[in-house]
């Protein structure tokens, strides 16, 4: 008798490789087959194939942060969005891009420099001011939440935020609203410099992941459901069902992208590609052409230059 056993999850990817090592070793016969399930999209299949789950969830997160970004133009005001995405940008960065946000930002953008809430806010305020400049009164603002994962928990206890912590000594983020957070230091920030714009949290969250599938993922998903039992057919075992573009179904081996503890790492948004160098150049922010106009607003514009705060 063959048992199948089927895993879903990004980072149950990793205890499916636990596992199919422990069977081995103890001669046990299981297939271990695990399904791409994560909105996050940050499982590192090939040819940059998207988890099931992400397009859906983006879909869901666009419609949310457009209706967002409605309400800031109508209002006249600026909406600091707090996007899901555990320690990838690729949901944020996804939803930003298509709402056309002028200002997105994810945990990839800084590469080269300590993610803290000092850089991050004076992205915001690079956003505002550049708006302003552009005779523009209103904006929306979308981060990913994965920059608290990238984040040292000295930066989040030395922040003017009250965390609570676990038994371990980590901020408990889970019971916070980032959005809120993200806003409350952007509205300190510019109290500070005395620019007066007013900002409004949103944060989205839980909800994009309890909506219906698009037809994109409706048909994706049977495709993998479908190719679970291809790859059980041949034999196959500890690996990931990929349903490649031409329509063929493939292993990807656990073992061939696992770290040497076994951990399956994500795979994180690619800020080398032109793709992403588009958006990034066409985001509102200040450039160094316009520091003479933003030293109205502030004392040092370079500050506030996105390459300087990036370190690029």
């Amino acid at each position: 008798m063959k048992l199948l056993v089927t895993i879903g999850g990004d980072d149950t990817a990793s205890s499916a490789n636990r596992l199919t090592k422990y069977l081995e070793k103890h001669d046990i016969r299981i297939q271990n087959i695990h399904v791409p399930k994560t909105i996050d999209n940050d499982l590192p299949l090939p040819e940059n194939i998207p988890t099931f789950g992400y397009q859906s969830a983006k879909n869901e997160g666009v419609k949310i942060a457009s209706t967002v970004y409605e309400d800031a133009r109508t209002s006249g005001n600026w909406f600091v969005v707090c996007s899901m995405g555990r320690e990838a940008g690729h949901l944020a960065f996804g939803i930003g891009a298509s709402a056309h946000y002028p200002m997105i930002i994810v945990p990839e953008m800084f590469k080269n420099v300590e993610v803290t809430f000092d850089r991050i806010i004076r992205m915001m305020v690079s956003s505002i001011v550049k708006r302003i400049i552009l005779g523009i009164d209103y904006g929306a603002i979308i981060v990913s939440e994965g920059v608290f994962h990238f984040m040292s928990d000295a930066e989040m206890r030395n922040s003017e935020i009250n965390f609570s912590y676990d038994e371990h000594g980590h901020p408990e983020l889970g019971k916070v609203s980032k959005a809120h957070i993200f806003n409350t230091l952007l509205q300190n920030h510019l109290n500070k410099i005395r620019v007066k714009v007013k900002s409004r949290p949103v944060e989205v969250g839980y909800e994009i992941r309890c909506i219906d599938p698009t037809a994109y993922d409706l048909r994706y998903c049977s495709a993998l459901g479908n190719g679970v039992k291809e790859l059980f057919d041949r034999g196959e075992s500890g690996c990931i069902v990929v349903s490649m573009p031409d329509g063929k179904v493939k292993p990807l081996y656990l073992k061939d992208i696992a770290d040497e503890k076994g951990k399956i790492k994500p795979r994180l948004l690619d800020t080398d590609n032109e793709a992403y160098r588009l958006v990034f150049n066409s985001m509102d922010s200040i450039k160094e052409s316009d520091f003479d106009l933003a030293k109205k607003y502030l004392t040092e514009p370079e500050h506030y230059y996105l390459k300087n705060i990036l370190g690029m």
